[in-house]
């Protein structure tokens, strides 16, 4: 059986900070890619999970993002039997304030494990 899920911060390249709810069986990171001053994009590690996993994430995985200053929250509820699914990218729009418009985006990554993929067959 799944853990219950864990919280966790971190900041982007701007400064702003993000709050992460994440089960710690299944998530491994979660990075950031915003636009910089000078036209091309970044991309930061937000959060990464350093616990160990413990048990089988099983076929159900939710992971929240927060950024407070920014407007933006969000959910991802993933169901996934079999196991495949490695990575998920979300890409959103700034909906308030000076940075109205901006697209950020989210790239959500799994804890790779090579025996739930050898035991499938």
């Amino acid at each position: 059986m799944a853990r219950h899920n864990r919280e966790g911060e971190g900041e982007d390249q701007h400064g702003r900070r993000y709050i992460i709810g994440y089960q710690p069986d299944w998530f491994h990171q979660v990075k950031v890619a915003r636009g910089l001053d000078s036209g091309r994009q970044s991309t930061k590690i937000l959060l990464r999970n350093s616990e160990t996993p413990l048990a089988d994430p099983g076929p159900r995985v939710r992971t929240h993002i927060a950024a407070p200053e920014l407007g933006i929250e969000f959910e991802v509820n993933l169901r996934d039997d079999r196991g495949v699914v490695r990575r998920i990218i979300v890409e959103t729009i700034v909906p308030e304030g000076e940075e109205k418009g901006e697209t950020v985006s989210f790239i959500v990554s799994r804890i790779p494990d090579t025996r739930r993929a050898d035991s499938r067959g």
